[in-house]
């Protein structure tokens, strides 16, 4: 249950001494969280009974149950739940986040890592990209994208049932990269897994985690989240330059197979835009099909 959405849903409906504590805890989430009972009353101005019944009118066995369900919107962060209206920061704000977090990577990932992992995977039959949720499964695209055009043989899925199909199908040797900007990704741990069992070599870009120990090859990355929690997070860039690391290295030790496909690749993209323009581009040096 969001026991802060329930309360905001009923708010309207409780007792006018209940409307009294419910208002006081949205105001005052950390702190009703965490005090007593009879300080919370106190504090709210009304009697222990008042806070029992407003438990039971949230659908809460108890007192004890409502303030275990509040410390978990408390943890969510009081950046999410403070009524405080947040100002709008200035649009130069995204590219100084940007540079910041990819100036606390910086370094933070071994050439030697790389360059090992892009062995296996030039080796490699095939190549699966495992990442679930927004930004993560955008990236596996991308990763994906990078790959193919260098004439590695990967596909890329998001979905868990899928991932743990593919997983239990793959060969010995096979590569699995697995993507997570946290580093707590069930589904994703739960598919390497199953693929490790069966010989797949892993390797993993995410934060120090459960995820990142059971890789053979681990790119590590940190995150940095605002308190500005309307912009997108910055974070992906560093898992996008965490791939480019990746990809850029199979390309060169690939490199005689990855720049015929890459040749054919802007061939075809030139024909392409030749006859669908009315004049010859001056300068053909676009980017490969991004």
């Amino acid at each position: 249950m969001d026991i802060l959405n329930k309360i905001e849903d009923v708010l309207g409906h409780l007792s006018p001494s209940e409307q009294t504590v419910a208002s006081f805890i949205l105001s005052n989430l950390n702190f009703s969280a965490t005090a007593p009972i009879n300080l919370l009353a106190e504090k709210a101005g009304v009697s222990h009974a008042s806070i029992t019944r407003l438990a039971k009118s949230l659908g809460c066995k108890n007192v004890r149950d409502l303030k275990f369900r509040l410390s978990q919107s408390a943890a969510v962060g009081e950046r999410f739940t403070s009524q405080q209206v947040i100002e709008k920061k200035k649009i130069s704000h995204v590219y100084t986040s940007i540079h910041e977090i990819l100036a606390l990577n910086a370094g933070l990932i071994d050439e030697q890592v790389v360059e090992a992992a892009s062995k296996v995977v030039c080796a490699a039959r095939q190549c699966l990209i495992f990442g679930v949720g927004g930004g993560s499964s955008v990236m596996a695209q991308e990763a994906h994208n990078r790959l193919f055009r260098l004439d590695v043989l990967s596909n890329a899925y998001s979905d868990p049932m899928m991932m743990r199909m593919v997983a239990s199908t793959i060969n010995k040797g096979d590569v699995v990269l697995c993507l997570s900007l946290s580093g707590v990704t069930p589904d994703v741990y739960d598919a390497a897994m199953i693929a490790k069992e069966y010989g797949a070599k892993i390797i993993t870009i995410c934060p120090d985690s459960e995820l990142a120990q059971i890789a053979h090859f681990h790119l590590p990355i940190k995150t940095q989240e605002s308190d500005y929690i309307f912009k997108p997070s910055a974070a992906r860039y560093v898992m996008l330059a965490a791939i480019d690391m990746l990809s850029s290295e199979v390309a060169v030790l690939n490199q005689k197979r990855s720049k015929e496909k890459l040749r054919r690749l802007k061939t075809q993209l030139d024909k392409h835009r030749d006859n669908n323009s009315d004049a010859m581009p001056v300068d053909k040096r676009f980017p490969l099909g991004d």
